[in-house]
């Protein structure tokens, strides 16, 4: 079989024609049998689509700002981004590329967890920390303060009595939250943070705000960017389930419940919006994914096309 250096240049040419016109067709049936079709013709193709699910997955760590924006604007800027991806294709830069597009400070924090993965942690004051997927953060304790920085993704904190009784302070790029002697999530995203508090309770400041504060009790959650507080809500059910390697969903969206398994899945997992609205509970494992996707096909009028161990659509049945 040929090897992925071998490949040429049109033949990945063709990989990035495939990966823009499905993004942009994605309700397409035709246009995912001639792909398929593509796909069986040469086994150099399906080396490229695999290069292509790589890239892709690289894509997904980057930072916002830099490579995303470039692959969801396939529709509006169609010529540039079949000229990027395929450069980058036959460059064969993959793993470079996750170098530059992944932020420095990420790849230096303290704990960092990959996608998927779960890590729990004993902090020196004896509060317990848990990172959930694709998390990174700093750990800072001093003499009169007890802080930790959470650069991207999802925290649990068990916060224990400090003899010093330093204040316990999470940094977020959109603000703070200060534990009130507590147990509580953090998770910080795409410009927005958010906490859910499951005991005791924390105040939350916005960075461009310092002098509003809200407090957040226990059964409540809030988002917040730098320069606004959301509203109090009550807090999602089960929202630690992740700990223990689970997701519970409770009437929410197909759509909403595929962008929550994304985040523990390198690659691309989508969903056509033919089916993104119909609606989903139940608990889920989240060390099983190819599972929980099959499983749909028994509840749900939809079926699951892997176009390559990095792609992978939901799409009507």
């Amino acid at each position: 079989m040929a090897q992925p250096q071998a490949l040429d240049y049109a033949t990945l040419e063709a990989a990035a024609r495939w990966y823009v016109d499905l993004r942009c067709e994605a309700r397409s049936e035709a246009l995912h049998e001639a792909h398929r079709r593509w796909l069986e013709h040469d086994p150099r193709h399906v080396l490229a689509w695999e290069r292509m699910g790589r890239l892709q997955a690289t894509f997904d760590q980057a930072p916002a700002g830099l490579a995303r924006p470039a692959l969801n604007g396939a529709r509006a800027k169609r010529r540039e981004v079949l000229k990027l991806l395929s450069l980058l294709l036959a460059s064969g830069c993959v793993g470079t590329l996750a170098w530059r597009t992944t932020p420095l400070p990420t790849l230096v924090a303290d704990q960092r967890t990959a996608t998927g993965e779960r890590r729990r942690v004993r902090l020196d004051d004896g509060s317990q920390l848990q990172l959930n997927t694709a998390t990174a953060l700093n750990i800072r304790y001093s003499a009169n303060l007890r802080e930790l920085q959470l650069l991207s993704g999802e925290i649990l904190i068990e916060t224990a009595r400090d003899a010093l009784a330093r204040p316990f302070v999470v940094h977020t790029a959109q603000g703070s939250v200060r534990a009130l002697g507590t147990r509580f999530i953090v998770r910080s995203e795409a410009g927005t943070s958010s906490v859910s508090v499951q005991q005791h309770a924390v105040e939350v400041r916005p960075a461009d705000l310092p002098g509003a504060v809200l407090r957040v009790e226990a059964g409540q959650q809030l988002s917040f960017a730098d320069d606004r507080l959301g509203t109090l809500q009550p807090a999602a059910p089960y929202a630690d389930a992740w700990t223990r390697d689970m997701l519970l969903v409770s009437d929410r969206s197909l759509g909403e419940f595929i962008a929550e398994l994304q985040r523990y899945r390198p690659g691309h997992l989508g969903c056509d919006p033919a089916v993104a609205t119909l609606r989903i509970s139940g608990t889920f494992q989240l060390r099983d994914l190819d599972t929980v996707l099959d499983n749909l096909t028994t509840t749900l009028p939809v079926r699951i096309s892997r176009f390559s161990r990095y792609w992978t659509q939901v799409e009507p049945a």
